[in-house]
């Protein structure tokens, strides 16, 4: 099994991966589908479906489908192009993505948002259309979003495509039971095992490059929330925050105020400065979703500015390791709140980062193996319930906190030895089973939990 590091880290837009890139990349493909169609096509449609319907407002998934019509894409998206394209649409009522010409689509009509039906494949569906001059459907294509940025076809999800196409790699662990025992086998490291994969389908250049631009975008993300302020948009009124704590951390500094849990507040500003961006619609990195993208970051800022001894040399690592657990964490369960509630996401981010950390402060495969389960098994449960659809509340705090799990996790994980009495596997597996036992209400739709429990939302 492989899922490369740039599979589970990818540089995009918010709030949300599954409702917000993964449309809009749904989307370009479909427009692909157009192209090599030998049909001459004169409008689009769109349907949203499940948890895209009921969050999808909240999440931006309207907008991030219409604008995947026009062409846009997750990597290449500028968010002042995008406004001005958006009101073209809505006052034009077409489209004109490249190579098709102009497409008739009326926001109002043509994208639908389908209450009723959920799609059978997965709780993130759409069905995408095409039609000719006299409105009737030429092309059509049910899409599936189901997690951080990946998208399936109804084909490929039921023909349960792999994600290793290519040339076979030295480490194809698909448990974390195989890949420690590749590890004590081959005397290697997590990270140098998954490297070592990573090479043999994309050459060491290219991973030094994208790793590094991958770190530079989580950094930059942090630090432009570091450094702003104001209200997010949707209409809950939430505050940014991250400044106004920083602002206040970096003041007691030399004030000798410090109590020594002060450190969570650092942990934790770092975590919801990502998530204020994300929720602001701003350039992130998935980790393994939107929704979950604070913690990672957040973990390896502070490692990189509060731990002795830290080195920028060991990001590839980190990133590396972190990669490796979130690629057994999808294989085998998920990493998707619409398909397992937010133990899938901020669960998942916290047991990749928990890695992580272990593992450039000196943690054993055994070690690492062990915070990332303990990571994991202190989310197990936790619901995805965001208030008004919106990736607010509690999605930001929520990412503070899971940093602070995950960094206590690598250093309880550290004063051990790597024995251990529950199993990463086992824990993956018990996770996927209460996602598949848990209710729909807690599952990204807002039909329960905080999002009904809030007055006034």
């Amino acid at each position: 099994m492989f899922l490369s590091v740039f599979d589970m880290f990818k540089i995009g837009i918010g709030p949300s991966s599954s409702h917000t890139m993964g449309p809009m990349v749904a989307a370009a493909r479909f427009l692909d589908q157009m192209r090599a169609a030998p049909f001459h096509f004169a409008g689009v449609r769109a349907s949203l479906h499940g948890s895209l319907a009921f969050t999808g407002v909240g999440h931006a998934t309207d907008r991030a489908t219409i604008l995947g019509l026009a062409g846009f894409t997750p990597e290449r998206y500028d968010a002042d192009d995008a406004a001005r394209t958006l009101a073209d649409i809505k006052s034009t009522h077409t489209l004109t993505p490249a190579g098709l010409g102009t497409l008739a689509f009326n926001p109002t009509t043509d994208l639908v948002f389908d209450y009723d039906r959920t799609l059978p494949g997965h709780a993130n569906g759409m069905i995408l259309m095409a039609t000719d001059a006299q409105g009737d459907i030429t092309l059509q294509q049910v899409f599936y979003s189901i997690g951080g940025g990946f998208v399936m076809t109804e084909e490929e999800l039921a023909a349960g495509k792999a994600t290793d196409e290519g040339p076979p790699v030295p480490y194809p662990f698909k448990s974390a039971a195989e890949m420690l025992e590749m590890a004590k086998a081959s005397g290697k490291t997590i990270a140098a095992m998954k490297r070592a994969n990573e090479i043999a389908r994309g050459g060491a250049v290219n991973l030094s490059r994208g790793t590094a631009r991958l770190w530079q975008v989580m950094n930059d993300c942090i630090d432009r929330g570091l450094s702003t302020d104001g209200i997010l948009p949707g209409g809950l009124m939430v505050k940014r925050r991250a400044k106004a704590i920083h602002d206040a951390l970096l003041a007691e500094r030399g004030m000798n105020l410090t109590a020594p849990h002060t450190i969570n507040d650092w942990m934790s500003v770092y975590a919801m400065a990502v998530n204020e961006e994300n929720a602001a619609g701003g350039q992130v990195v998935t980790a393994p979703t939107n929704g979950a993208a604070g913690v990672l970051p957040a973990t390896l800022r502070y490692y990189l500015d509060h731990v002795p001894g830290a080195s920028t040399a060991h990001i590839e690592d980190f990133l590396l390791t972190a990669a490796a657990i979130g690629g057994l964490v999808k294989f085998n369960a998920s990493i998707s709140g619409a398909e397992a509630g937010c133990q899938a996401e901020v669960g998942s981010a916290a047991a990749m980062s928990a890695a992580g950390l272990c593992a450039v402060m000196g943690g054993s495969p055994e070690q690492v193996e062990n915070a990332a389960e303990i990571a994991l098994e202190h989310h197990l449960g936790m619901t995805c319930d965001p208030v008004r659809g919106l990736v607010q509340v509690p999605c930001i705090e929520r990412n503070g906190l899971g940093a602070i799990k995950a960094i206590s996790a690598a250093s309880l994980a550290l004063r051990g030895d790597g024995t251990h009495l529950v199993p990463l596997d086992a824990c993956i597996e018990t996770m996927r089973q209460t996602g598949a036992d848990m209710s729909e209400k807690y599952k990204e739709t807002s039909l329960g939990g905080l999002a009904v429990n809030i007055p006034n939302c």
